[in-house]
């Protein structure tokens, strides 16, 4: 028989009635050399008793490309040996034997460039649930560069955080406020204030603080800004806090995204469970605001717990490489939570790292070339102390944010943990409580004007971020109180955040009346100030009152 009437005979097998084995509709070919373009994923299978480790493979590669339970006419109006996926090799789990590795191969021309979103729905969308795997786990991928490319990645990456935040050659150290829900804005601005001015570089919302009766999200972002101002003024070094922007809907979270870019944050975070759309969505907005972006993996432990079923955690971080976020919570080895050493490096290689290599200790099943995406810096968090310090850098290196709790619970400690943290000194100098500006109650006003204007210049000779919009005219202070005494600075300066020295601050010649006060959503009423606020850096393009202003 010919070789043109052996493959008429094939076809004509092939498009037979009735159910067909998916290894014999071409979905399994151990001959089958991968393309440097292909997308490679690995999973871990569990078959269904007396049903072949081969065929359990070959569909889960038709089930998650093209195929379903027959062959249909249809196939012949495309190049269906083309956009087949095929698994190209299975073999025992080792120390297992009811696990087997499937190696598959799915070509390029199956995924929309830059989406997670079709990506994942390709390759989890179905095929869990299908009948002749019992379980089924995604442990390991490789994504082409050709792929790759198609991605912004993280919005700012570890070096240029760096560089902003301007901190180098130790790990960035972090806290979350406990706890975490029932604080009012006010005493969670308090929490803030004291972990940030005891030595920490960032406080974080977790992960269900979002916007609830006891304390609005406006509120909170309010009290929190000036917390990390003040804390960032004192100190001396640029401070922030994770503020979670996470609501209903992307309008929500838009909203609150640009009302913390407008109070002057360095960064917002957003939750996994958003979804893989959503999450693109605030990366690209990220970018477009110079706003790093942190990504609190809330829900994920639903399907990267198991070991035999679900999707490794490997796979997410090269997922949310691809999609943009800066932060991730990684895991750690020491602490409450859950964690092997091998498989945390393996996790922290593929968020830090430029080229991963095979590596099957750590989990890596793949090389994987990241062709120049910015690296995101991964978080460490669960239960760690200060006592855990050498362990952790050990582990886990520099490049990583220690995710620390803030004590609150330990009356007097609040300066003292972070500071502990931060230089490794039991002793560490506790600084001052944070400032009380409480007013009588008065039904016009006017006492909490008068007591709220006799300490208000705690700013004076301090740097504050601020922007300055098209009018000239500052704003990005939780007070409102901001006012520029002189005349319009030069348009090269509006619509951008300067860092601005105050250099005095006083009172308005107005007379001080309800009416002159600004009543916001603090609890207090806050005088209209007026203050000469000096850029720390000038245009250069005119004489206006700001360029020539003398710096101190």
């Amino acid at each position: 028989m010919n070789d043109k009437s052996k493959q008429a005979s094939d076809a004509k097998k092939r498009y037979t009635p009735g159910v067909i084995p998916y290894a014999k509709m071409g979905y399994y070919e151990p001959d089958y050399v991968p393309k440097d373009t292909d997308i490679l994923a690995v999973f871990r299978i569990t078959p269904q008793e007396g049903v072949d480790p081969v065929e359990a493979a070959a569909a889960v590669a038709g089930e998650s490309s093209t195929a379903t339970w027959t062959v249909v006419w249809t196939d012949r109006l495309t190049a269906s040996e083309n956009y087949r996926a095929k698994a190209y090799r299975v073999e025992r789990v080792p120390g297992s034997a009811q696990q087997y590795f499937a190696y598959i191969a799915y070509d390029l021309d199956l995924f929309e460039p830059g989406s997670i979103a079709n990506l994942t729905a390709s390759l989890i969308g179905n095929v869990f649930g299908f009948k002749p795997v019992q379980a089924l786990r995604l442990e390991d991928m490789r994504l082409p560069v050709a792929y790759v490319k198609t991605f912004q990645g993280p919005p700012t990456g570890i070096v240029v955080e760096r560089e902003r935040l301007d901190k180098f050659g130790r790990p960035l150290l972090g806290a979350t406020a406990k706890p975490k829900l029932g604080l009012s804005g006010k005493n969670y601005g308090r929490v803030v204030y004291e972990a940030l001015k005891g030595g920490l570089d960032f406080v974080k919302d977790d992960e269900n603080i979002n916007s609830q009766p006891f304390m609005h999200w406006r509120d909170r972002f309010l009290y929190v800004m000036e917390a990390v101002n003040r804390a960032g003024a004192e100190s001396g070094e640029i401070k922030g806090h994770y503020l979670n922007v996470t609501g209903a809907t992307m309008e929500d979270m838009y909203e609150r995204a640009e009302f913390a870019r407008d109070l002057g944050s360095v960064i917002v975070m957003i939750d996994l469970v958003i979804g893989y759309t959503a999450i693109q969505s605030m990366a690209k907005w990220a970018r477009a605001n110079d706003m790093i972006l942190h990504l609190h993996r809330a829900g994920h432990s639903t399907y990267t717990r198991q070991k035999n079923h679900g999707i490794s955690f490997r796979v997410i971080s090269k997922w949310m490489r691809l999609a943009g976020v800066d932060h991730i919570h990684a895991g750690t080895v020491v602490g409450k939570l859950e964690g092997d050493p091998a498989v945390i490096a393996g996790i922290y290689d593929t968020l830090r790292e430029p080229r991963t290599p095979l590596n099957l200790a750590h989990g890596l099943f793949f090389e994987q070339e990241w062709a120049g995406l910015r690296k995101v810096m991964p978080v460490a968090s669960g239960g760690i102390h200060a006592g855990q310090m050498h362990q952790l850098i050990d582990y886990l290196g520099e490049d990583v944010v220690l995710q620390h709790r803030t004590s609150d619970g330990h009356p007097g400690r609040r300066h003292r943990q972070p500071g502990c943290t931060r230089s490794g000194n039991p002793r560490a100098q506790r600084g001052p409580r944070y400032p009380q500006r409480r007013a009588a109650d008065s039904r016009d006003g006017r006492e909490n004007v008068s007591a709220a204007a006799r300490g208000a210049g705690y700013l004076e000779g301090h740097h504050v971020r601020l922007h300055l919009d098209r009018h000239g005219r500052l704003r990005g202070h939780p007070d409102h109180f901001l006012r520029h005494s002189g005349a319009l600075p030069c348009d090269s300066l509006k619509g951008h955040s300067h860092i601005f020295r105050i250099s005095r601050m006083r009172r308005s010649a107005s007379k001080l009346s309800t009416r002159s006060a600004r009543v916001g959503p603090s609890a207090w009423n806050t005088p209209m100030i007026r203050t000469r606020a000096i850029p720390t850096g000038r245009c250069g393009d005119c004489r206006c009152s700001i360029c020539m202003t003398p710096q101190e």
